[in-house]
């Protein structure tokens, strides 16, 4: 028997949406511990692409790109499996 949707998407997005921001809700404390901070900006269901902003001393830092990708996105992808990637924006 198929299974009906009946619209759901939307409640879908936003249950992803929720689910990204719980976890970098615990990833914040770290950040801001070294001065930096980061905003969820969008997340992209279809693709599982997820959009931040890093602030204070994470914006522009050498080590942000480590960060991001070694930390923010595995510990995503780990909570979150329709994460597929994190991408840093202005």
């Amino acid at each position: 028997m198929a299974e009906c949707n009946c619209g759901d998407s939307d409640s879908t997005t936003v249950g992803l949406d929720a689910r990204v921001q719980e976890v970098i809700d615990t990833i914040r404390p770290l950040l801001q511990a070294d001065g930096g901070d980061i905003e969820l900006v969008s997340v992209d269901a279809e693709t599982g692409k997820v959009s931040v902003r890093l602030q204070g001393a994470c914006k522009g830092c050498p080590g942000a790109a480590m960060t991001l990708k070694m930390g923010v996105e595995r510990h995503l992808k780990e909570k979150v499996p329709e994460v597929t990637e994190v991408v840093a924006v202005q």
